[in-house]
């Protein structure tokens, strides 16, 4: 008697995730629960912080409801600095999602950064396009005991995040690279051809 595993009937075993799906994945799980994390807190300050101030972790995060029409950290750029952050903004949110695009789906980390960034971005716009108060930022100023940070909110957290992380992703595929003082050929080595 013999005996043939058809490919409908084989032992189960672990399958590689499906690099189509990955892309749609981190996109479709990171950006929807950013931009809704962004805007419930936001709306929380905006009811739970008008004309009051609370703090968590026993005074260690302030909380105040502030409105940020300039650039980070309060940054400004004129008296009406909206219309130029509004198309500013845009233009990086087609240059992170160009990247998102290329990035291949073999690099989630890289896809998740530019994901994290991609969706502080489209959030703060929100705000931006809303209204003329400015972005809502409520988490500070925080004591750092050599200066105080900055108000921010969830996007910027998802933004600094995003960035720091995609640096770091830039980073190692740089020392990765020969020359990039990862593995590979040494800058000073000469490879000699016979």
């Amino acid at each position: 008697m013999v005996f043939s595993h058809s490919p409908c009937h084989s032992p189960s075993r672990p399958s590689a995730p499906d690099p189509l799906r990955t892309k749609p994945i981190i996109a479709g799980t990171v950006l929807p629960l950013v931009l809704a994390l962004d805007w419930l807190t936001k709306r929380w300050a905006l009811e739970a912080l008008y004309g009051e101030s609370r703090s968590l972790l026993g005074g260690w995060i302030p909380l105040n409801l502030a409105f940020n029409r300039g650039a980070a950290f309060g940054i400004s750029l004129g008296p009406d600095p909206r219309w130029i952050f509004i198309p500013l903004t845009l233009v990086a949110l087609v240059v992170l999602g160009r990247l998102f695009l290329q990035t291949p789906s073999s690099d989630p980390f890289r896809l998740t950064s530019v994901a994290l960034v991609f969706s502080g971005a489209l959030g703060n716009l929100i705000d931006r396009v809303r209204w003329e108060r400015g972005v809502v930022d409520f988490i500070g100023p925080i004591d750092l005991g050599f200066m105080e940070w900055p108000i921010f909110n969830v996007a910027d957290m998802a933004i600094t995040c995003g960035a720091v992380a995609l640096a770091v992703s830039f980073w190692t595929e740089d020392r990765r690279k020969p020359g990039g003082g990862g593995e590979g050929v040494a800058p000073d080595e000469t490879v000699e051809s016979s």
